[in-house]
């Protein structure tokens, strides 16, 4: 099913205008092996019948970007093969990839390429495990101009062909076609602002097709330690299939801001807001956004997230996250919410040890059963420097959900015993 494999993730990039090369400077080639064992008291996080099983995890981890130069590219992800001893599961190879690259044709003219091949989950309303989890490949390609008009206005026109597969047969895959034109003012060194315009049309395999024309404002700030850039606009999305129409507008945007606090902290905003719908590429560009796929109708998805990293001159480091998203399926009026946070914390102990703690709560609210949802996760962790490319780790957690339908609940403890190899 998976054609494309190999080339990353488009990031939809409407908001900045500014044209820079892909990549400013190379990363060497890293790769890195792992195996772990992962024993759970309850494998598959039900609510009765609890099993046990031994999950072994053979792993791949690889970064690389290449030298600065008329065609620029860039890898990262990782692979895995898990195979369950007690057969809870079947064996699984899982996927986390991307890639993208792009080439400067001539004076002005870009062809952008990018690949996404990731597992994502079918629904939130079920626990993260194998048999509610599909293999996504998000491919995009196209040109892109940019049209100097003056030393301080840009025009930029581009074309993009999207197209989203997944695994299974039972979720539908589409192709997508976007385009857009963007004019962007420099107004000062650190002060921009435009317009942009997108368009596009995605049409399903069951014959479903949606489009959606989107009109924005755009701007980018910058000072001494801060960060700012964001749109605001208006988006209107019509869905077709078998001969019925529906059609939404609504108030669209994004927003991205990073401040330094001081050399040791740095505090980070990112939200979105969009008129889209499943197959598409928000998920990808918003990490751990969770798309319903039992609904494929338009959405209109919101979701944000706010955190502060913080160094201290032991070494040890503080990272605290939270978020919310919403999804509000606009042909069956059915809303799902999810709030949550999560805090880690990692302190050396010695030359070659490091400790690690970590707490996570998300609360979920689900409108088409009218239900609400806790889950919580919890860990403790241990690793030790053996060698320069090896470290020996272990990991204890505890994993619950809590929910008003009895079913949905699981508890879970876990002991993960790994290590990891740097080849290069």
């Amino acid at each position: 099913m998976v054609r494309h494999l190999g080339l990353l993730p488009a990031l939809s990039l409407s908001a900045s205008l500014v044209v820079a090369p892909a990549m400013v400077s190379a990363a060497p080639l890293q790769l890195t092996g792992t195996l772990d064992t992962r024993y759970s008291d309850n494998a598959a996080k039900t609510h009765v019948d609890e099993q046990s099983d031994l999950e072994t995890r053979v792993g791949l981890a690889i970064n690389y970007a290449t030298d600065p130069g008329q065609c620029n590219a860039s890898l990262g992800g990782s692979l895995a093969y898990s195979y369950w001893l007690d057969d809870t599961f079947d064996p699984e190879t899982s996927t986390d990839l991307g890639a993208q690259g792009t080439c400067q044709l001539a004076q002005g003219l870009y062809w952008d390429l990018s690949d996404n091949l990731s597992d994502v989950r079918r629904t939130s309303q079920r626990p993260d495990t194998p048999d509610n989890r599909v293999r996504k490949n998000l491919f995009s390609t196209g040109p892109r101009y940019v049209l100097q008009l003056s030393r301080t206005d840009q025009l930029q026109l581009s074309a993009k062909y999207q197209n989203t597969e997944y695994e299974d047969d039972a979720q539908q895959d589409s192709e997508r076609v976007i385009g857009s034109v963007a004019w962007n003012h420099l107004f000062s060194s650190t002060l921009n602002g435009g317009i942009d315009l997108t368009t596009d049309r995605a049409e399903l395999d069951t014959g479903t097709e949606i489009d959606r024309n989107t009109a924005s404002l755009i701007a980018s700030k910058a000072w001494a330690t801060t960060q700012l850039s964001g749109s605001i606009g208006v988006s209107e999305i019509e869905t077709e299939a078998g001969g019925f129409s529906n059609k939404s507008d609504g108030l669209v945007g994004s927003l991205s801001f990073d401040r330094q606090i001081n050399p040791s902290a740095d505090f980070y905003i990112t939200a979105s807001r969009e008129l889209t719908d499943q197959t598409s590429d928000f998920d990808v560009r918003f990490a751990g956004f969770v798309f319903n796929l039992q609904q494929t109708t338009a959405v209109e998805v919101t979701a944000i997230r706010a955190g502060l990293d913080k160094r201290f001159s032991n070494g040890s480091q503080v990272n605290i996250g939270v978020d919310a998203s919403r999804q509000d399926y606009l042909e069956t009026d059915e809303q799902e919410e999810r709030v949550g946070g999560d805090l880690r914390y990692i302190r050396p102990l010695a030359p070659r040890w490091e400790a690690s703690a970590g707490v996570g709560l998300s609360y979920l609210t689900y409108d088409s059963d009218d239900s609400d949802d806790t889950v919580s996760e919890v860990d403790l962790g241990l690793n030790y420097q053996a060698s320069r490319k090896l470290i020996v780790s272990g990991r204890i957690g505890h994993n619950q959900r809590t929910s008003d339908v009895v079913q949905r609940e699981y508890d879970e403890n876990w002991i993960l015993l790994g290590v990891d190899y740097r080849f290069r």
